[in-house]
């Protein structure tokens, strides 16, 4: 499996599985997060996760009123991965991180009420207008 770097190779994750889920989302926070109309997400179970390198967090509170806690490196300032209040077994990680082109495809989009009018996906991904329920 490849490893998750920031843009200087400060900060690295590696994994012991591959990811549980993949997933884009299209939230003005992560718009604003990733600089781009979506992010792409990969989440694995906390158990699996070596971070290898020192981390800079900060804490954004959700739509949900929960927090999310953002990692990025503090020489490159690259967002490598974060851990939601609302998921505390899982650890998200850019997908973009990897600079792997063969990463496992999104299965689900979430948040689709603010997804820019002009983004295609492929008709296999499950679609949500924000966060799947049940």
């Amino acid at each position: 499996m490849v490893d998750a770097i920031c843009a200087c190779g400060a900060l690295r994750l590696s994994f012991g599985k591959p990811p549980e889920l993949t997933a884009l989302c299209h939230c003005f926070a992560c718009q604003r997060r990733t600089g781009a109309p979506f992010s792409a997400n990969a989440f694995y179970s906390v158990e699996c996760v070596e971070i290898i390198g020192t981390s800079t967090e900060f804490i954004r509170i959700a739509d949900s009123g929960r927090k999310v806690r953002m990692r990025f490196c503090p020489i490159c300032g690259s967002t490598v991965y974060w851990q939601a209040e609302a998921a505390p077994s899982w650890i998200g990680v850019g997908v973009g991180s990897f600079a792997d082109p063969t990463f496992a495809p999104p299965v689900v989009s979430v948040f689709e009420q603010s997804r820019h009018a002009w983004v295609r996906l492929d008709e296999k991904v499950e679609r949500f207008q924000g966060l799947p329920t049940g």
